[in-house]
């Protein structure tokens, strides 16, 4: 086993660690802000509260991906993190602006409102990622 290939492991683990902390931090700040509760009506199967959560998680998901791949060291990632954050806390109020009633059709199980919700939450992550590459 050739040692020099896992010269990079403590910053890989430094990067995966703290990107979770912002994964976990993201899902506390969004659930919380957002009117409807995602993982209550997740366990009561509500299929729109999945599909609009996890598509909000990969609007997250892809800036942080941009973030640690552009960073400087994990002090900047972790602030461009912060950044996308915002972004999505954003995209579900710039949502409610065509839809206001927004959390309580997704909380009634309705899936459209839902897929427009997820929609703009990975449209504004892939923009959000696109900007920080830049």
């Amino acid at each position: 086993m050739d040692l020099h290939s896992l010269s990079g492991l403590p910053a890989f683990l430094l990067y995966f660690v703290v990107a979770g902390v912002l994964i976990v931090a993201y899902m506390f700040v969004y659930t919380w802000l957002t009117i409807h509760h995602e993982f209550e009506l997740i366990l009561h199967q509500v299929p729109g509260a999945a599909i609009a959560l996890g598509m909000s998680l990969i609007g997250f998901a892809l800036p942080l991906t941009s973030a640690i791949a552009h960073s400087s060291d994990v002090i900047d990632m972790a602030i461009w993190g912060i950044v996308a954050l915002i972004v999505q806390v954003l995209a579900y109020y710039l949502a409610r602006i065509p839809v206001p009633d927004l959390s309580k059709r997704i909380a009634e199980g309705e899936l459209g409102p839902a897929i427009w919700l997820g929609c703009a939450s990975v449209t504004a992550g892939l923009i959000n990622a696109a900007s920080m590459s830049s």
